[in-house]
This record gives structure tokens, sequence and C-alpha cells, in this order.
């Protein structure tokens, strides 16, 4: 698959217990984008973090959190990512969702690399 050097980064920071049809919402943001044919997704949990309820969501001991904040990213041609906002913004009720564009220095499966030499 091919990424264009000049791409989107698409963003959606969500809450662990985000859920849609019983599953995982940041599952069901990533099964979307892959069949939806999006070039990758990765998911991140964050340590510390709150949102627009000002609530602190913490992975602390003496504080446990089952609302650790979640990002995905998403990178992709400009008019892949705008043709999947729709669909996200239906899954999405509550959380964050930005856009940035990016340049891609690099995006190739690890089975193509060179061999050591």
């Amino acid at each position: 698959m091919h990424l264009p050097s000049e791409s989107l980064l698409l963003r959606v920071f969500i809450g662990e217990s985000d859920h849609r049809d019983h599953k995982p919402l940041y599952e069901v943001i990533v099964l979307q984008a892959r069949a939806a044919g999006l070039a990758g997704a990765t998911v991140t949990r964050g340590a510390l973090g709150f949102g627009a309820s000002s609530r602190l969501h913490t992975a602390k001991i003496l504080r446990l959190s089952v609302d650790l904040p979640l990002i995905i990213e998403i990178v992709d041609a400009e008019e892949k990512i705008t043709a999947f906002l729709p669909e996200l913004k239906t899954l999405v009720g509550g959380g964050l969702v930005t856009l940035e564009k990016v340049h891609v220095l690099h995006y190739r499966n690890g089975d193509s690399a060179p061999g050591p030499t």
C-alpha cells in the first residue's frame, strides 16, 4: 500500500470504558478503519488525563481507574481520512477528535526491508 508523503493524522481521544454495541469503542473504531482500507491504526493507553468533564483518569495504584484515556491514531491520504469521518462521527459520542497534516517519511512492511549487509 502506498501512503502519500503529505497525509493526514486523525486522532481520537476516548475513555477505556467507552463501548459501542457491547464492544470496546477503540476496537470498533480500529476494525472499521481496517474495513475502510485505511493504512493503519494504533491505540495508546494513557497513564493520566482529563477531558471535557475535568474528571481525572489515572493509573495510580491508590486511585484505580477503569476508564483510562485512550488515543487512537490513524494516518492516511486526505481523501481516505475524509471519507472515514462520517462513519467515525456515528461511533464517537463523547471525547475529542483532531485532524492535522503530517509529512510521512517512511511507510512499508518490515518484510520489504533490505537484509543485513
